[in-house]
């Protein structure tokens, strides 16, 4: 089983955020545990990656920011190189 570093958990919550997730949601859909998750996303909060939103229903959804995009994008072709050097 091989353990994701930070920029595959990091990838993990930004794609889990691209459409608005409540942040159990997020932390589901990025497999992690409540204080992992938490460590990570505060971060990702705090550096303007991802941006709290009021939901349709009036709860609170985190969506992912153009600045946090962007990142996405670095993340995925560095992944991608990374990954056909290993091939």
């Amino acid at each position: 089983m091989h353990k994701r570093g930070w920029g595959g958990i990091t990838i993990d919550i930004l794609e889990a955020s691209l459409k608005g997730e409540k942040k159990m949601r997020i932390m589901y859909k990025a497999n992690l545990n409540f204080e992992r998750f938490n460590e990570h996303f505060q971060e990702l909060l705090s550096k303007g990656l991802v941006k709290e939103h009021n939901g349709s229903d009036g709860k609170t959804v985190y969506v992912i920011s153009e600045r946090g995009k962007t990142l996405l994008d670095a993340l995925r072709k560095a992944r991608d190189i990374f990954a056909s050097a290993e091939a």
